[in-house]
């Protein structure tokens, strides 16, 4: 099983963990645990969107070498900025 699929069943574990128990400070750290886990879910999303920005990038630029942190920061500022637009479209 792949990481992603691993924390997408550990999420859905302990929201159905969540709903189940009834202590409910035990609920609210199975629901916590449910939200930390989708964070890391979303960041390892985000490293993997970079990852192939920064390729195309390095591509495009004709594939120089010992540029890798070059083309990583500028992908990350690429998707950084598109996702405040989107956040900026959203939100008129």
């Amino acid at each position: 099983m792949d990481e992603q699929k691993k924390i997408e069943h550990q999420i859905e574990l302990a929201t159905r963990a969540a709903a189940l128990v009834r202590d409910e400070t035990t609920g609210q750290r199975f629901r916590s645990f449910a939200e930390e886990l989708k964070r890391k879910l979303r960041r390892m999303m985000r490293r993997g969107q970079v990852r192939a920005r920064a390729y195309e990038l390095w591509e495009q630029a004709g594939r120089p070498s010992n540029r890798e942190l070059e083309f990583w920061l500028e992908a990350e500022r690429q998707m950084e900025e598109e996702r405040e637009e989107r956040k900026g479209a959203g939100g008129s």
